[in-house]
């Protein structure tokens, strides 16, 4: 049996990103690339949020499950639209983030 990793990755991204629909923008880009988590504006101006997804190692994938390559990619070009793309009306100046790999399942305690 394969194992399977939980990626996370905090990010906060800063310039105009408040009051221009870029919450919006991401959870629409983040269901597009069927990646789960939540955004939130702060009291500094910034968006702040955390983005997670599966990855199995090869020898535990299934049909219905994407391909590690095409979850990393999923990762990257998400990475990508909150670093240099983001809601039409926003300005990006960058975009901080953490990456953190949780191996085995996940729960509340």
């Amino acid at each position: 049996m394969g194992s399977t990793k939980y990626i996370s990755t905090k990010f906060e991204v800063t310039g105009r990103v408040q009051g221009v629909f870029f919450r919006k923008y991401t959870k629409a880009k983040a269901n597009e690339l069927e990646l789960t988590g939540w955004c939130r504006n702060t009291p500094r101006g910034t968006v702040e949020g955390e983005y997670e997804y599966i990855m199995k190692d090869q020898s535990s994938s299934s049909s219905s499950s994407m391909s590690m390559n095409e979850r990393h990619w999923g990762s990257e070009a998400f990475q990508h639209w909150l670093s240099n793309v983001g809601s039409p009306q926003s300005r990006i100046d960058g975009c901080n983030s953490r990456f953190l790999i949780v191996r085995g399942s996940i729960s509340f305690v």
